[in-house]
């Protein structure tokens, strides 16, 4: 499988200076390949191949004085520029027949220089190079210092360069995993586990460990309203706004990482020590609809159960994901009894068949185990009926997934 490493970059002045040059030119070619389409959507002519807007856009482009800066910068950054376009334009089209999962797309829109997220791709025929030095050499942009926090497994195949909101660059690299070495790293275990996610408790365990809700984003609430407010007294257009608005994006990220780390210490430690982990498929679409938005966003249940997945997959791991509506919390794990619903404020219940007294996050989470049918062989192999093993549907990472550092 294909999974993301992302290391931060540290480029010099002229470094960014190339590095937004190739942002620029990036954008203007997807932009221009979106008019093309466009245009002839409108005339009611056939969509232009991916050839020929190579030809028109950028090598012809060139020639011309109002394009003639695209030179400037790896015709491979331009290139993978007009494959995003066309992958935009692929999902659409899935996404209108009904063969794409997920939400609807729209049709692809416009790039602005004013998002707050930039990147290009260099690919192997590019020729970027790490040199003996641990820097990454970019065509037309120089050697960039990396800060290496891990080495790359396998010479990777392709390296995404991005820009986030808090002005940070980071150097995304794709690699292929081998399976067998994956699977070798962690050997079979013969336990098994189920997990209640909550928000008093982030995860219940069915073998009765809770772990606390870390709860970032309302730990740094105060910082980020004094944040917001400084910058909505800015004035629109202002360098000082500029400053203000990098500020509040550093504050956001500094929680989203923190976040992030949280989720992925602990799904690799749930994926290390069970053969077989249990889920519930939560709707958390649903769920943020609700007054306990802001704490099921800060949660991040989605971004946690992604991690489980392609960790699963990646290290021979069995993930079960139960319905949402089957009723664990209702359910008597002892004699099997559905007890009704409970309000949130029952934390402990007494079973009305057997007398079992009950915690309610711990009976959901062994309710979720047995609903999903896991067992273990003689070998250590999860058994279950009709199993399922867990699916990945993007690249997983570890500053993530697309954007991405495996884990």
């Amino acid at each position: 499988m294909q999974l993301r490493y992302s290391f931060r970059l540290y480029p010099d002045t002229g470094q960014q200076t190339a590095l937004a040059k190739a942002f620029g030119c990036a954008r203007v070619v997807f932009n221009d390949a979106v008019r093309a389409r466009e245009d002839a959507r409108k005339a009611e002519q056939p969509f232009p191949t991916a050839g020929d807007l190579s030809k028109k856009l950028i090598t012809q482009a060139k020639q011309t004085e109002e394009r003639s800066w695209l030179g400037e910068v790896s015709a491979v950054v331009l290139q993978q520029s007009l494959r995003d376009a066309e992958a935009a334009y692929k999902n659409f089209f899935a996404s209108l027949r009904g063969t794409r999962k997920g939400p609807k797309l729209g049709a692809p829109r416009f790039k602005s220089r004013k998002d707050t997220r930039q990147s290009i791709r260099f690919t192997a025929n590019a020729r970027w190079t790490i040199t003996g030095s641990g820097r990454l050499n970019l065509p037309k942009i120089g050697a960039v210092k990396v800060k290496w926090s891990r080495a790359l497994p396998v010479t990777p195949s392709s390296v995404t360069v991005v820009k986030d909101a808090a002005g940070r660059f980071f150097a995304s690299f794709v690699i292929d995993t081998d399976p067998a070495a994956d699977q070798a790293r962690m050997p079979r275990t013969g336990r098994t586990i189920g997990i209640d996610l909550g928000l008093t408790h982030f995860a219940v365990l069915s073998d009765g460990t809770k772990i606390d809700s870390p709860r970032f984003l309302r730990r740094a609430e105060k910082k980020l309203k004094k944040a917001q407010k400084e910058l909505s007294r800015k004035q629109k257009g202002s360098k000082n706004r500029e400053k203000a608005r990098a500020k509040a994006a550093r504050a956001h990220a500094k929680v989203a990482d923190a976040r992030r780390e949280f989720h992925h210490q602990l799904s690799t430690k749930l994926i290390s020590e069970n053969q077989g982990i249990a889920v519930e498929d939560l709707s958390v679409a649903g769920l943020a609809r609700t007054r306990l938005a802001k704490s099921v966003h800060d949660a991040g249940w989605a971004s946690f159960v992604t991690m489980l997945k392609y960790k699963a997959e990646r290290y021979g791991r069995t993930l079960v994901a139960i319905g949402r509506f089957e009723p664990t919390s209702q359910t008597c794990s002892t004699c099997g009894t559905k007890d009704g619903p409970k309000p949130l404020n029952v934390r402990e219940w007494t079973c009305s068949a057997c007398g079992t007294v009950h915690d309610r996050d711990t009976n959901a989470a062994i309710n979720i185990k047995t609903a999903a049918g896991l067992a273990v062989s003689a070998c250590g192999a999860p058994v279950r009926p009709e199993a399922i093993p867990a699916q990945r549907e993007e690249t997983g990472s570890h500053g993530f997934p697309a954007g991405n550092r495996a884990a």
